[in-house]
């Protein structure tokens, strides 16, 4: 789920990300505030905040350990006013 409310498949974000890596530009987003906790076992919550230039968004994503690796199972952006 995006900052902007939208929801976006794993397909999706797949495609994105190869038409990034095919095309790279360099990006000065920020990021601070991180924390990690584990929510159950093998399971984590990873927040932070995340700055592109005056666009602030607060950032949600669990994280979960399986045999194949780490795989992301939700995440989330929401826009943050007068941060």
């Amino acid at each position: 789920m995006g900052a902007s409310g939208r929801r976006y498949s794993r397909q999706y974000v797949l495609d994105e990300m190869e038409k990034r890596y095919a095309s790279p530009e360099e990006d000065t987003w920020q990021t601070r505030d991180f924390h990690c906790l584990e929510i159950a076992a093998e399971n984590y919550l990873v927040t932070y905040t995340l700055i592109q230039g005056t666009r602030i968004t607060r950032r949600s994503t669990i994280w979960r350990q399986t045999p194949q690796g780490w795989k992301i199972v939700y995440h989330q952006g929401t826009v943050v006013e007068n941060a």
